[in-house]
């Protein structure tokens, strides 16, 4: 049986995301898979890719044949270089940067602190004067 490593797409319209899977050769692009050994959501930044590095290793070693995208993505991993012993197995694979917590900014803050307010006694209040009667 002719086995490839390929993408099966999941995903509404404009916001696909893919499936790496091993299938038959002649199954539809989304028909049954013999395993599911990945990830890819091409849409985020940086692209979003999970690869199961073993099992990969198992099916590029018995044979399967990765479709043109999916070699790609297999280079990005490292998981080629390292079937084919290249230098390289790291992989080029950039890591989401974490978000940075809201800091309030330390220069010239435009939130200031309540100014305490000086408590007159009632007897000291200026008296109001009516002068326009």
């Amino acid at each position: 049986m002719a086995v490839k490593i390929r993408l099966k797409r999941f995903g509404k319209m404009r916001q696909p995301f893919y499936r790496i899977v091993v299938a038959d050769s002649r199954t539809k692009r989304d028909g049954r898979a013999i395993e599911e050994i990945g990830k890819y959501h091409p849409i985020e930044e940086p692209s979003f890719i999970e690869v199961n590095s073993e099992r990969a290793q198992y099916w590029l070693s018995v044979g399967a044949q990765p479709t043109e995208q999916v070699l790609a993505l297999l280079k990005v991993t490292g998981d080629w270089q390292k079937f084919k012993g290249l230098p390289g197995q790291e992989g080029t694979l950039k890591a989401p940067k974490a978000k940075e917590s809201f800091v309030a900014p330390e220069k010239d803050s435009v939130i200031r602190p309540e100014a305490p307010k000086a408590s007159k006694p009632a007897d000291e209040a200026p008296a109001e004067t009516t002068e326009a009667e």
